[in-house]
């Protein structure tokens, strides 16, 4: 399942970096078209304006990215809109608060490997320093501490919601059992209601986590976050699994496979779509949460929204480190859900709706 997922990965990345190629040879093609009288001047015409204005849609939904770009180039931390006028470029571009953000930045190389049923599956990275002079800026950011921290929490929410949701789903798709409907909608109401009960009881969820000394925990707001993403992101992949034929497990059972096998070569790999959905969902929850984790974590343990957070000032914000921040923050997230795109679309057009 790895290898097949890695090699769509790969097929993705193939598959951009032959745009450029595709598009022109797309235009000469059509050039050539005209020429011969093969292709229709005024079909060219309706797609040339269809283009331009799915142009201008996307460069309108872009546009608040693009002003926090610029933001996070002008070195005095300015916006688009100055005492002199709107300016869609910056008059004096400058990395220094991408410098401030990455300064100081230190990734060691490691390598970890993970045995399942007689399969070892090995991951390595390679180690990444930077070298910035932070004294230049009266010290740098504590971006690498905040990413740090947001990984040892979106990691462990994401095993900890798959470890509960697989099973799950599983069960609840193929097992018949006392109480299940009332458990499937129990799980629909959470879907509906959870956020909404998180934070009415907000305070209920401090006290309680202080009374168990767990408020300044990583592993205990993974678990809080995991608890928050099983009931939605179960009936995702419940609903993904009733997809699947039954006449798979029938036939692995007649030729004696265990149901743990069936799971596991069977269920798992044809629900790689929907579980794919729901390892960036959890990621997610994990990667982006701020209120409780402002909440219950120290600030040497504060995660990436909460760190961006703390750069507001009561007076002041510095507005180019603030947006440069940002966009450092939200890369992982875009990379994630552009690799899994394919994976995330085929499962919630195939899971969730329906059921």
């Amino acid at each position: 399942m790895s290898d097949g997922i890695l090699g769509g990965f790969a097929d993705d990345v193939r598959h951009a970096l032959g745009a450029p190629a595709r598009t022109l040879e797309s235009v000469r093609y059509t050039v050539v078209g005209l020429r011969t009288g093969e292709v229709s001047p005024r079909l060219v015409a309706a797609k040339l304006l269809a283009t331009a204005f799915a142009l201008l849609m996307v460069g309108a939904l872009l546009f608040p990215i693009y002003w926090i770009f610029l933001a996070s180039l002008s070195g005095s931390g300015g916006s688009l809109y100055s005492s002199s006028g709107i300016h869609l470029l910056p008059k004096k571009p400058s990395f220094d608060a991408y410098l401030w953000v990455l300064g100081g930045m230190e990734i060691p190389s490691y390598t970890v490997a993970i045995h399942l049923f007689g399969t070892e599956i090995a991951l390595h990275t390679p180690g990444v320093s930077t070298t910035v002079n932070c004294a230049r800026f009266d010290g740098c950011s504590e971006f690498p501490l905040f990413l740090w921290n947001s990984f040892t929490v979106a990691v462990p929410t994401v095993i900890l919601t798959m470890a509960i949701v697989i099973p799950a789903a599983y069960a609840l798709s193929r097992r018949k059992f006392l109480f299940r409907s009332k458990v499937l909608y129990l799980y629909v109401l959470f879907t509906q209601i959870g956020g909404g009960l998180g934070v009415a009881a907000l305070i209920a969820l401090y006290a309680t986590f202080v009374q168990f000394g767990l408020d300044n925990s990583k592993l205990a707001l993974a678990a809080y976050y995991a608890a928050t993403a099983v009931p939605f992101n179960t009936w995702l992949l419940k609903t993904y699994m009733d997809n699947i034929p039954t006449s798979y497990e029938e036939a692995a059972m007649m030729d004696g496979a265990p149901s743990w096998r069936i799971v596991w070569e069977i269920i798992i790999p044809l629900s790689k779509a929907g579980l794919a959905t729901v390892l960036v969902f959890s990621f997610l929850t994990g990667w982006t949460e701020f209120i409780v984790a402002q909440l219950l974590l120290s600030t040497s343990k504060y995660t990436l929204p909460v760190g961006l957070y703390s750069l507001v000032g009561q007076y002041s914000t510095p507005w180019a480190r603030f947006s440069a921040f940002a966009l450092t923050f939200a890369t992982p997230i875009v990379l994630v859900y552009l690799f899994a795109q394919r994976y995330i679309e085929s499962g919630l057009s195939f899971g969730g709706m329906e059921g």
